[in-house]
């Protein structure tokens, strides 16, 4: 599948290693591809980028991911699947920059033809990519109106190691509020472990005997 990304930092290199040793046709794409030089996967302007996609992995911050995909030429967006990561912080990470919604609801009503899918922005990239390195399962959460496209997602995500009993459907895009929330959380528990590298499991009560 060809996967491109929307960004050069640390999450998009991560995940664009994960997926191209699972097989997958890697893009990242920036504002200024020839001073991304040092990312060690192909890079290209966000246009070209975004019209190689089957999957477009939106991994820009947050607070500037609308700004970075209105730039982008519409026909290239419409029928791709979008894959958000981003979370909208502050500089001092203590305030969400969408408090009553979610970055993944405004990216979907920006753009309807583009079917949004949230997941992975309750971890760091360490736990995105390797699953298994921690320590026992866990849980990856997926948030998006369209039922296709999480399949694709889902799919995705079993490639880093994610298996199917880790992926929890919270249903409709509004509910990527609660992942994107998480944020919060997310900070003080890193801050209480001293280390970012962690991730939850949603442990369900035992049957009724």
């Amino acid at each position: 599948m060809r996967i491109g990304f929307l960004g050069t930092g640390h999450v998009a290199r991560a995940l664009a290693g994960g997926w191209r040793a699972a097989g997958h046709d890697v893009l990242l794409g920036s504002r200024r591809p020839a001073e991304r030089t040092d990312t060690g996967h192909p890079v290209a302007g966000l246009d070209e980028t975004a019209a190689h996609a089957e999957v477009l992995v939106n991994a820009t911050p947050g607070t500037v991911s609308l700004e970075v995909l209105r730039s982008i030429e519409a026909t290239a967006l419409a029928g791709t699947v979008l894959l958000d990561v981003g979370v909208g912080l502050s500089d001092d990470f203590t305030e969400l920059s969408h408090p009553n919604s979610s970055l993944a609801e405004q990216l979907q009503e920006a753009f309807p033809l583009t079917p949004v899918v949230k997941t992975l922005c309750t971890m760091d990239a360490t736990a995105m990519t390797a699953p298994a390195a921690l320590d026992g399962p866990s849980t990856v959460f997926l948030s998006g109106d369209d039922p296709e496209a999480k399949r694709t997602v889902a799919a995705l995500l079993g490639d880093l190691g994610w298996p199917e009993s880790s992926r929890l459907d919270l249903g409709g895009i509004t509910t990527a509020r609660g992942q994107e929330h998480f944020a919060l959380l997310f900070m003080g528990i890193a801050n209480g472990l001293g280390s970012h590298t962690f991730n939850i499991r949603v442990v369900p009560a035992r049957p009724a005997a």
